[in-house]
């Protein structure tokens, strides 16, 4: 039986981001209902997913494939959200990516770039994809290095590799810049993020690059007012995970 005194305090939490994400819309000047919230559920249990789902939530993020995937299949009809894989994808977990999610934000490498087009080709599937970029240089972070603007032209053959990839359909860029208590100090890594989404733009016309991945718990209003077309946010919905 579901929670539902969880249910309502996940229904409380995720209308208030949303309020926020309009509040951050408006001062950015974009379009209203522009910016899609992904609440993230790595490592928390399929009964707070359930509740999650009963709460209104459309979108779920999750980290690892596996656990993932089990999600999935224990909620069966009753998953009737759309799943993203937002952390980073081992090659050897490629063909779970290609095959149960409507969105990987968090492409970082050639290499997973061309097994996930062969596991989304034998699905009979074109996956779409977020290219990664770490534009505060951290060597922990995932994806291209984009810290420097003046090797920018660096990061093109990855790209254009990518680009010609049948079965990936790039739609945008995905960042985690440095974490920072004061929100306002993220302002400048999201600046750069959609500096190189329009570097890429100019570039490769032929792709829409119409969405940018970034913001979390604590500065996604940040990130709104900076361009994301999608935010990340678990804790400040979900509460904390499980230890």
């Amino acid at each position: 039986m579901i929670d539902q005194s969880l249910v309502k305090k996940i229904q409380e939490n995720y209308q208030k981001t949303l309020s926020k994400i309009e509040d951050a819309i408006e001062i950015s000047g974009c379009e209203p209902n522009s910016v899609k919230l992904v609440v993230v559920t790595k490592k928390q249990p399929v009964s707070l997913v359930e509740a999650a789902i009963a709460a209104g939530v459309k979108t779920l993020g999750e980290n690892y494939p596996e656990e993932a995937v089990k999600k999935m299949q224990s909620l069966g009809e009753k998953s009737t959200v759309e799943w993203h894989m937002i952390g980073h994808v081992q090659s050897r977990k490629a063909s779970l990516v290609a095959g149960n999610f409507a969105l990987l934000h968090s492409l970082d490498r050639l290499k997973t770039a061309r097994r996930l087009d062969r596991f989304s080709a034998e699905l009979g599937r074109k996956l779409p994809v977020l290219l990664e970029f770490n534009v505060g240089g951290e060597s922990s972070k995932h994806g291209w290095d984009a810290s420097d603007e003046s090797r920018w032209e660096e990061l093109l053959p990855d790209v254009e590799e990518i680009l010609l990839l049948d079965n990936l359909e790039a739609q945008g860029l995905m960042t985690m810049p440095p974490f920072f208590s004061d929100a306002e100090l993220a302002r400048p890594y999201f600046r750069q993020l959609r500096r190189l989404r329009d570097y890429f733009r100019d570039r490769y016309p032929q792709v829409k690059w119409e969405q940018l991945s970034m913001g979390t718990s604590g500065d996604f209003h940040i990130a709104v007012e900076e361009g994301a077309t999608i935010v990340r946010v678990g804790q400040a919905i979900v509460g904390s995970r499980p230890r």
